[in-house]
């Protein structure tokens, strides 16, 4: 079960203006369980999108990547799950050409204006006929009040649905935001397993929206990480329906400004959800890196740290061996880092003090925040004014037996 994350509930879940979301059981990776979702678009939304920088991308995302390059319209958003689609060559990208041509054909459409998404086993051939097949119903159900469905539908080892709304004001007019996510392994930034889509209800030219996704996910989706490991089918994707009162021309505006926090205030919680979600994780771990010279070198060591198997194991036993915070700061590769000037604070916890043991720490304060299941882990270097903060978990028997498990 996701670490204090409570389950999403349909009726705070708000519809976006212009968009409808219909969903099928497709029987893509077992029957009896949602695994294919349509975002259907008006005309004259846009979209925008950041991918997995994983050299083996799937099939879907690089399609999708062509379309949107393309410069036509984008008038829906497939998604299946169960299957990756990734590791399959020429016939993964006929596959999914495929897919798009049949939903356009269904849609009235080009085969351009469709983002295939895919997620799940890699390296088995998808199974087109029975996600081709599964399409009228998904069109049929077709809904403005249907993200819990949605959320449903793109999961694969989530133990439950991620998905969240905000209403917000931006120059006197209401603006509706709705986004989903998936993931619960194979998570690291650049990006992670993971899917994550947001709509709102202003009207954003291509460009303003390209940028306000770019920075939505590095504040965000490439701000998380449970494993180390980088997915094949990681997409973002940010859409702007146009059909709400708010209009945005200017990236210098307040209103754009403020669109740009809403966005990313909910792509943070959507990340975090993922995080929340660890497979097998059973604490939620933000780990804050200050006073560093630059942002980059901070989310090194907050990462050296996050990715760090011996730690993420020490906070699952609640085990204060906190050397290895230390000793995960030391090889994150910043070459003239000076450790004497290096504090390390757990919670509310003074750890080490100028690179060794605070004289006043006690195990025991050490072992009562790691039996919390929210920690903070806060290091400050003394080299300057940037900082960087990323979210994690621990790492616990469960995840073995999860991935072991995944293909049967």
């Amino acid at each position: 079960m996701a670490v204090n994350s409570p389950l999403p509930l349909a009726g705070n879940l708000k519809p976006v203006a212009g968009l409808e979301l219909g969903y099928a059981e497709a029987g893509i990776k077992k029957p009896g369980r949602k695994d294919l979702l349509i975002i259907k678009l008006p005309e004259g939304a846009t979209v925008a999108g950041v991918f997995t920088t994983n050299r083996f991308c799937a099939a879907p995302v690089q399609l999708a990547k062509a379309h949107l390059a393309s410069g036509k319209s984008i008038r829906a958003l497939l998604i299946n799950t169960g299957n990756a689609n990734a590791g399959t060559g020429e016939a993964g990208l006929t596959n999914a050409s495929a897919t798009c041509t049949a939903l356009a054909g269904l849609l009235g459409c080009d085969s351009q204006q469709i983002l295939p998404f895919s997620t799940g086993v890699i390296l088995e051939p998808l199974p087109v006929d029975r996600l081709i097949a599964g399409l009228p119903a998904a069109i049929a159900n077709l809904k403005t009040d249907n993200w819990i469905n949605a959320a449903e539908a793109i999961m694969t080892t989530d133990t439950q649905p991620k998905a969240a709304s905000r209403i917000v004001t931006i120059g006197g007019k209401s603006v509706t935001l709705t986004g989903i996510s998936k993931g619960a392994g194979m998570i690291k930034p650049n990006m992670a397993t993971m899917l994550g889509y947001i709509a709102c209800d202003a009207k954003v030219p291509q460009a303003l929206l390209n940028d306000l996704v770019k920075h939505a996910a590095d504040q965000s989706f490439n701000c998380i990480t449970i494993d180390g490991d980088t997915s094949t089918n990681d997409s973002f994707m940010l859409i702007a329906t146009g059909a709400g009162a708010l209009e945005i021309s200017d990236a210098k505006s307040a209103e754009y400004a403020a669109l740009q926090e809403a966005v990313t205030d909910l792509a943070q919680e959507l990340a975090q959800m993922i995080v929340r979600d660890g497979e097998g994780a059973t604490k939620f771990i933000t780990i804050k890196i200050e006073q560093g010279k630059s942002r980059d070198e901070c989310r090194k060591i907050a990462y050296a740290i996050g990715h760090s198997p011996l730690v993420k194991t020490a906070f699952f036993a609640s085990d204060p061996n906190l050397g290895r915070i230390l000793a995960a700061i030391g090889y994150a590769g910043v070459d003239d880092l000076d450790v004497a000037k290096i504090d390390l604070y757990l919670d509310d916890v003074w750890v080490a003090k100028n690179g060794g043991r605070n004289p006043d720490y006690r195990e025991e304060e050490g072992q009562r925040v790691m039996q919390q299941s929210e920690i903070t882990v806060r290091v400050t270097l003394a080299r300057g004014e940037a900082a960087a903060t990323i979210w994690t978990c621990d790492l616990s028997h469960d995840y073995v037996s999860i991935n072991a498990d995944y293909r049967s």
